[in-house]
């Protein structure tokens, strides 16, 4: 029965894998600001509740990974590698791992606050760690983006310039979406029941 559920968990962390890829590289076409949209964090939420926190951090990491194969973080990687990988594999793993945790904290008290939080959680970490990221690596190199697109400031910049519309969609997007999280957890859950039976 364990090696059963183990397989199962297995496939469904394989197929979430292969979404997260797929989704990332559809999304790298549709573009707010400088950078693509992220259409992944939708399966990394579902992924974190269905199988667990450290599942959401492997869907965050591929995601960050894919990132950084497609060269949506190109211009990052000319100015610092290391910072650029950290902060894309940070951002990404860390915003699964939150996402699953958060869920998991929540999922006996009530299913739709456990997705919604989740769903919301994702996002924010996302962009919070992209943006401790260029603080912490790319502020000189901001700053001449910033004066080149005519922000007064590099915080506007950061904010208004280079996540703010992929923030909002991704949040919008999340939220919207959770009614499908809660549905596709609730046939998870039901598949997983009949299987033990």
């Amino acid at each position: 029965m364990n090696n059963r559920k183990h397989i199962r968990t297995l496939t469904g962390v394989a197929i979430f894998t292969a979404l997260v890829i797929i989704l990332q590289l559809l999304g790298s076409f549709i573009k707010f600001g400088p950078f693509s949209i992220s259409l992944t964090l939708i399966p990394i939420v579902v992924g974190a509740a269905l199988y667990g926190p450290s599942a959401g951090a492997w869907l965050g990491l591929v995601f960050g990974i894919t990132v950084l194969i497609s060269g949506d973080a190109a211009p990052f990687l000319v100015v610092s590698a290391f910072g650029t990988v950290l902060t894309v594999l940070l951002k990404g793993a860390l915003a699964g791992f939150l996402a699953g945790i958060v869920y998991r904290a929540l999922k006996n008290t009530n299913i739709w606050a456990a997705s919604v939080c989740a769903a919301l959680i994702c996002p924010v970490v996302n962009t919070g760690i992209f943006l401790l990221g260029c603080k912490l690596f790319f502020m000189e190199t901001l700053a001449g983006w910033a004066q080149a697109f005519g922000f007064e400031s590099v915080g506007r910049y950061m904010i208004f310039g280079l996540v703010g519309g992929n923030f909002l969609f991704e949040v919008l997007f999340n939220i919207l979406l959770s009614p499908v999280i809660v549905r596709l957890i609730r046939i998870a859950a039901k598949d997983d029941a009949e299987a033990q039976n």
